[in-house]
């Protein structure tokens, strides 16, 4: 069984997969960005010790002809991350949840007020080898929404096909050297795009959730 390619079917499996999910309160065993799983215990040495929480927005685009994912091109003078394709996100601030610093990083980032937004659940955490462990926070985004992008975080803004992100035939994978080892990493092209890093890690755990019993 494939997963459905009909707009209203994919979002209620999201929906339904993401309902009993809850945000992690440590790092724990925490998926490590971008890596292929067989590869992770291998390059574990390599990551920090000493994690700081933080949060980014998962946001799928409800249009009409289909679900679409936000991703946004980083700033090339930042010190970390610089240039990469990444979500809106950022630390999670003494006193926030994870919720509340995705919604705040992502007004901040590309001015997309939280008025569009329905959240529907949490991806497992990601640690980032800059010193991060991240939760994704997925969430649907109703159309009509304007952005105001912050230019010293953010290059440009664009949108990728949900069907294309879960489309197996997309899911690349590449050597990659971490430390002295060289381990398989993830990439999904689109267009003149690479998404990688974290980011792919972030897409290729929502594609195992959901492609669990459909493939």
């Amino acid at each position: 069984m494939q997963l459905p390619k009909d707009r209203s079917a994919l979002r209620r499996l999201i929906e339904d997969r993401l309902k009993d999910s809850r945000p992690a309160i440590e790092p724990g065993l925490a998926l490590l960005g971008g890596v292929v799983p067989e590869s992770a215990a291998l390059v574990r040495p390599f990551f920090p010790t000493a994690l700081v929480a933080a949060a980014v927005l998962v946001p799928i685009i409800d249009h009409p002809d289909g679900l679409t994912v936000l991703l946004t091109q980083r700033a090339t003078h930042l010190k970390n991350h610089a240039g990469q394709i990444s979500f809106p996100g950022g630390r999670i601030e003494s006193g926030e949840t994870a919720v509340q610093a995705a919604l705040r990083e992502t007004r901040e980032e590309i001015g997309l007020a939280a008025d569009y937004v329905q959240v529907v659940g949490y991806l497992e955490p990601q640690l980032i080898i800059s010193g991060f462990w991240v939760t994704p926070v997925v969430a649907f985004v109703q159309p009509g929404f304007e952005l105001q992008l912050d230019v010293r975080e953010v290059d440009v803004v664009f949108e990728v096909p949900l069907l294309h992100v879960l489309d197996a035939a997309n899911h690349l994978s590449r050597e990659r050297r971490i430390g002295d080892m060289a381990v398989q990493v993830y990439d999904i092209p689109y267009r003149e795009h690479r998404i990688w890093g974290a980011t792919a890690g972030m897409l290729m755990t929502l594609y195992r959730l959901l492609a669990r019993d459909h493939v």
